[in-house]
């Protein structure tokens, strides 16, 4: 029998790039939600290790290009990166990059180095890199995606909706609402919110609609309040950060889904449940997302919201499960088809 793998997850603890890298590992090894380790086609017998590192000063203040020591630039308010090394390492995030190839190297390439997104490091020193294809990275290490990995399958959304008790087909439609927030490019500002919920009111009065708002930790205040204020009386439920987030289980009930410009991940996430998927457009303006955003609607995978609820089909980007095969078949050319934990 074959020696389980061990998988080290490795970002800040963003959430949108954990779940990248979670993501990624569980459908390497098959433990996505409603499945068991190493039971999914094509997966290998494995566990996960999740790891949120933290980078002190002076580090944090610098490229990681710069870093002369990946590991020592890591804070004891995060996780250490130490012996027994992992199997595979996926790292997700700017700064989770440089600490990827210090392990790789002390554990004398033992460790199979994959980092998603671009890695603003030589991309061609990691074993490979998942790059979305709005990063424009190519190289002969390098698997392209459509959009951004994530941790929402077909299981996850099914699971969801049997705790939902949604059988059939809802006599309403359901909306659900993914808000993101002001970026460094992007900026959703309150007359923008209170445009988008006077269309979400209009809807919401226009047909039964059953209308589902879910913030994000970018999401200011000020926001939520005007889009409570703007929705009062339309029935809608916003999630106020208290309890299990909803997330997953509003993606799986919705019957369309509106997403907020800022957000790659989000949107990604979306387009896994082959729902019609739009997009609220903010102020400001990003060579990478907008070139994202771009590509997707001319491709018939989104349309910029307008206050209409149209329906139309598309086949969901399997993106996450393609970058568990691309690193299924490095381990194949390794003959690795199990694991030991590394010492070094």
């Amino acid at each position: 029998m074959t020696q389980p793998l061990t998988v080290w997850a490795v970002t800040e603890g963003h959430i949108g790039t954990e779940n990248q890298a979670r993501g990624v590992a569980e459908a390497l090894i098959g433990a996505g939600a409603g499945s068991v380790p190493g039971n999914v086609s094509g997966s290998v017998p494995g566990s996960i290790v999740v790891k949120r590192i933290a980078v002190r000063a002076p580090w944090r203040w610098l490229p990681p290009a710069l870093w002369p020591a990946p590991l020592m630039a890591l804070g004891r308010d995060g996780d250490a990166l130490e012996p027994p090394w992992p199997d595979i390492l996926i790292s997700c995030g700017r700064r989770a990059a440089a600490p990827n190839l210090a392990v790789r190297q002390r554990s004398g390439g033992a460790t199979l180095s994959v980092h998603i997104q671009r890695p603003y490091l030589p991309s061609d020193r990691f074993d490979l890199v998942v790059a979305p294809q709005h990063d424009d990275l190519h190289g002969a290490n390098v698997h392209i995606t459509r959009a951004a990995v994530h941790r929402v399958t077909a299981e996850r959304l099914a699971a969801s909706r049997r705790k939902a008790g949604q059988g059939a087909e809802p006599a309403r439609h359901a909306v659900t609402v993914l808000i993101g927030g002001s970026n460094r490019r992007h900026r959703l500002t309150e007359a923008i919110a209170a445009r988008f919920a006077e269309r979400l009111a209009a809807l919401c009065r226009a047909r039964p609609v059953d209308l589902r708002l879910t913030p994000s930790r970018r999401t200011h205040p000020a926001i939520v309040r005007i889009l409570a204020e703007k929705l009062a009386g339309t029935g809608a439920e916003i999630w106020d950060g208290s309890g299990d987030n909803p997330y997953f289980d509003w993606l799986a009930v919705a019957d369309t889904i509106v997403v907020t410009w800022d957000s790659v991940s989000m949107t990604s996430e979306a387009l896994a449940t082959g729902k019609p998927v739009y997009v609220l457009p903010l102020e400001g303006a990003s060579r990478r997302i907008d070139r994202f955003h771009a590509g997707l609607q001319a491709d018939g995978y989104t349309r910029v919201f307008d206050g209409a609820l149209d329906r139309w089909d598309y086949v969901p980007p399997d993106d996450t499960a393609a970058a568990a095969a691309a690193i299924r078949a490095r381990l194949r050319a390794r003959g690795q088809a199990g694991g030991a934990m590394r010492s070094g």
